[in-house]
């Protein structure tokens, strides 16, 4: 069987233009190699064919070897060639034409978050962090673990809602459950999440369940737009995508009926840079990562919330808090792919190594944004704050990470 193999210039030699099938370049170590099973494969690089050479990276027929972020990036900067040029625009242009940008029955939502999270609850421990957070970490200092970073998210997210003992919180779309354990263990809330995805919601419920005496928390199976109660606070982190941009003013407004006239909402999701055009890689997101999910542009989420009846008060960007939660998922998917294709077949495996090496070159080099939106009900009776001092964490305070 013929081997071509791709390399890379070494890391510290920039890349001045896309390495040469079987021409390694550089006086150093290449800081990754891909290597092609045979000329067909090799054929996929040379013309810009990326879609085409994912898919047979999910197959196992192109592997890389060493940095496969940089080698994601090394591909993507490959232009195209002839036909697969004019399909890759055609391709960008059609994505918004999509059926399901504009319709998607509670079935279909149900189908498409299966699609992504229903696969063993092990396979996700082996990347995630110890409470299962599958978001955005907060890194007030790149060094720290992703432990220590995916718990300061959460105090951050209860801060800037100001949660309080008492408050009736709702987490939309709340994965495993660690924002609902945070919210009511450290912070006195009487937390509810929702999910979709049945073993999130089984594997969310037993931890619930095994919180300390006291802690008011639960887990609903179904869909938020079938909520009714009323919530003080309501948080919506990574879910938000699976919407669609056709119903962001539906989803609004329901996040608007759930919450109490003197309530808050932080929306928590991605968003595409207005200059950002969707295409090949997000073609590969949409059919093989994220059936459904949609990224609008910042600037049309706050018209649709602000349709909806919400004020926006703060708006963060949290971009490279996200690149470097991405590069420690890829790393922690690498370092136990033994344990991981004894739980998955080889192809999920390599479906999420690459979808999370591509999203971290994507958060890297700024194609991909990532926003917590802060907002309540314009005219709320809620005295407003001068500052953003409490949304940062005093020494002894409740909920204090731990």
């Amino acid at each position: 069987m013929e081997s071509v193999t791709l390399a890379s210039p070494s890391p510290a030699q920039p890349v001045d233009s896309p390495p040469r099938a079987g021409a390694p370049s550089g006086r150093e170590q290449p800081s990754f190699t891909i290597c092609a099973q045979g000329p067909k494969e090799a054929a996929l690089l040379e013309r810009g064919d990326l879609y085409r050479a994912a898919l047979a990276f999910l197959d196992g027929r192109i592997q890389v070897r060493g940095d496969l972020v940089a080698a994601l990036r090394a591909a993507q900067a490959r232009q195209p060639r002839g036909w697969f040029r004019l399909l890759a625009r055609l391709a960008a242009w059609a994505e918004p034409l999509r059926p399901e940008r504009w319709w998607q029955s509670r079935a279909r939502a149900r189908a498409n978050i299966e699609h992504h999270y229903d696969h063993p609850t092990e396979f996700y421990r082996q990347f995630l962090d110890a409470r299962m957070v599958y978001s955005c970490a907060y890194f007030e200092d790149p060094q720290w673990p992703l432990d220590t970073a995916q718990l300061a998210k959460l105090d951050l997210i209860c801060r800037k809602l100001e949660l309080r003992p008492g408050d009736r919180f709702l987490d939309v779309g709340c994965g495993w459950g660690a924002l609902v354990a945070r919210a009511a263990e450290a912070y006195g809330a009487h937390a509810t999440g929702c999910t979709l995805s049945r073993r999130q919601f089984d594997a969310a419920s037993s931890m619930i369940a095994g919180l300390g005496a006291g802690v008011q928390a639960s887990i609903l199976y179904l869909d938020y737009r079938d909520l009714q109660a009323s919530f003080d606070k309501i948080a919506s982190v990574g879910m938000f995508e699976h919407v669609g941009v056709r119903r962001l003013g539906e989803y609004f407004r329901q996040m608007e009926a759930l919450l109490r006239h003197d309530g808050r909402f932080l929306n928590h999701g991605l968003a595409r840079p207005e200059s950002v055009r969707p295409g090949v890689a997000w073609r590969f997101v949409q059919r093989e990562v994220f059936p459904g999910g949609d990224l609008p542009p910042l600037s049309g989420v706050i018209h649709q919330a602000e349709q909806a009846g919400f004020e926006v008060l703060d708006v963060e960007n949290l971009r490279p808090h996200y690149a470097l939660t991405c590069r420690a998922w890829v790393e922690r998917l690498q370092a136990r792919q033994d344990v991981c294709l004894r739980l998955v077949p080889a192809r999920v495996y390599r479906t999420w190594l690459l979808y999370l090496a591509a999203s971290a070159a994507n958060f890297e080099d700024g194609f991909t944004d990532v926003y917590q939106i802060l907002m309540a009900k314009r005219r709320c009776p809620w005295p407003r704050h001068y500052h953003r001092r409490h949304m940062f964490p005093s020494p002894g305070a409740a909920g204090s990470r731990q």
